[in-house]
């Protein structure tokens, strides 16, 4: 599987399955909830496993870059809060040193 695609999957199930407990926890969702999120978040426990990376400690903190992006769009596609410049230049600037970490030349 593709990085990329294996990093943008990881952060859906991620987020989605966050979002589950949130709901539960925060907004009064039924408990029935925490079945499909703890199964979401087994799920972006997989799909990190497919990332291309030497080292997992490597993948996981380009995955955060990813992660911190993603939920931008979740908040704003999921929740209705449109990101401001402030947001938009934060997941910038993580994406980049994503980008850093990941693509780096290593000796």
């Amino acid at each position: 599987m593709p990085t990329l695609l294996a990093f943008a999957l990881a952060a859906l199930a991620e987020i989605a399955g966050c979002f589950a407990f949130w709901a539960v926890v925060r907004s009064g969702a039924p408990a029935l909830w925490l079945l499909p999120g703890a199964a979401s978040l087994l799920a972006f426990a997989a799909l990190l496993t497919q990332v291309e990376a030497s080292a997992a400690g490597r993948a996981f903190a380009t995955y955060g870059g990813v992660y911190i992006a993603a939920s931008l769009l979740w908040l704003w596609l999921a929740e209705g809060v449109r990101p401001d410049r402030w947001d938009l230049l934060g997941g910038g600037i993580c994406l980049a040193g994503a980008a850093v970490i990941l693509l780096g030349p290593r000796g």
